[in-house]
């Protein structure tokens, strides 16, 4: 899950890190206001989850409360890569004498945290990557030891930050892991940090992305969530507590099982076909929960045929089985079922849908032949 520039700057702010002041604008009205609070001169920024805000004119400087006004009715009314412009944050203008970069994600190679660092900051980190690997800095941190204060030592004198600010800059360092720990964050990132012309050091900029599967343990930022980056589907999947992801082809699969739907969409692919999600029920799902599964993958136009493929342990066949017919009650479609049952109660699960004239398969690679088979002659 992706948090806005404001709502990550706020998060970094209650972990010591400085950041601008400024607030978080719906109308060129509050930005007004906030502008005339600020001194008149101040940053405006459009609040959308894509980069390249800038070049797409989604950040401007404003020099007056009146100017401030006009450029927050521009980008308010703004669509930046598809997504609307629902709020501006208003920030104090810097003067701007140097950049970093600083973030933290995860390693999976070295399976731990890495804290990341380059003079080059205020540019797309991938990009210096690429060219100049060789001025990002690496620190690999213990998650039982977090980050050490020789540590954050290391990576100013690497980065040749001025002695002076290495005591601020080692608080900010740890502020961010601080953030980052406590947030369940995969990615805590300050692009740029910025030295000003009165010596200070300032997070311009910010961004979080947090892991789905520890929001439980965080409602408050679970109420962060922007709808407008995500699918409908997956909004409405989501309310019924099932693993789905949107792909681009034309076989809809449900299978209950992560393991299991990755296979299912690999044998898809085996014999020509393209799947259209990944969807997993899980383990017990009831009969409304696979109608509501059913529902999600039919309300893609794209898709011309489903795949179901169940292997019942936890799950019954012969609720999967009522589950699916449900949905067909509900949903009108002609698009054709195949489905692969096995496990508990699948003989009757089958009976059930024989019954029903459904298109059954006893193995997977036939199941997928069948599903291809339907999808094409659609």
């Amino acid at each position: 899950m992706k948090l806005h520039e404001y709502q990550s700057k706020q998060i970094f702010n209650k972990y010591g890190i400085p950041i601008p002041k400024g607030r978080v604008a719906a109308t060129a009205q509050e930005a007004r206001q906030i502008a005339e609070e600020l001194g008149g001169r101040v940053v405006i920024k459009s609040q959308v989850l894509v980069g390249g805000r800038g070049k797409a004119g989604g950040i401007r400087l404003a020099k007056s409360a009146e100017e401030a006004e006009n450029l927050a009715t521009q980008i308010l009314s703004m669509e930046i890569k598809g997504l609307p412009v629902r709020k501006v944050l208003v920030d104090e203008a810097a003067s701007i004498a140097s950049e970093i970069y600083l973030g933290i994600t995860n390693d999976r190679a070295a399976r731990r945290p890495v804290m990341m660092a380059s003079a080059a900051g205020g540019v797309d980190i991938e990009e210096v990557a690429a060219k100049n690997p060789e001025k990002i800095i690496k620190v690999h941190i213990d998650p039982l030891l977090g980050l050490r204060d020789y540590q954050a030592r290391d990576i100013a004198a690497s980065i040749d930050l001025p002695r002076e600010h290495w005591r601020i800059f080692g608080q900010i360092a740890r502020g961010l892991w601080d953030a980052y720990v406590a947030c369940d964050a995969t990615l805590a990132e300050i692009n740029p940090l910025v030295i000003t012309a009165d010596r200070r050091i300032v997070a311009l900029d910010g961004k979080m992305v947090l892991d789905d599967n520890a929001l439980f343990r965080h409602p408050d930022l679970a109420e962060m969530r922007d709808l407008d980056v995500e699918a409908p589907s997956e909004i409405e999947a989501r309310k019924y507590g099932l693993s789905f992801i949107k792909l681009d082809g034309n076989i809809g699969c449900m299978v209950n099982g992560a393991g299991l739907a990755m296979t299912t969409m690999d044998i898809i692919k085996l014999f020509g076909g393209e799947p259209a999600n990944f969807l997993d029920i899980g383990g017990g799902a009831s009969a409304d929960k696979v109608a509501a599964a059913l529902r999600i993958i039919l309300s893609d136009p794209n898709v011309k045929a489903v795949l179901f493929n169940v292997f019942g342990g936890i799950t019954r066949g012969d609720e999967v089985a009522r589950g699916i017919l449900a949905a067909l009650a509900e949903v009108k479609t002609n698009v054709p079922m195949v489905i692969r049952l096995v496990g508990t109660n699948a003989e009757e699960g089958r009976r059930i849908l024989a019954d029903a004239k459904m298109i059954t398969a006893e193995t997977l690679a036939d199941a997928a032949r069948k599903a291809v088979a339907v999808a094409q002659a659609a």
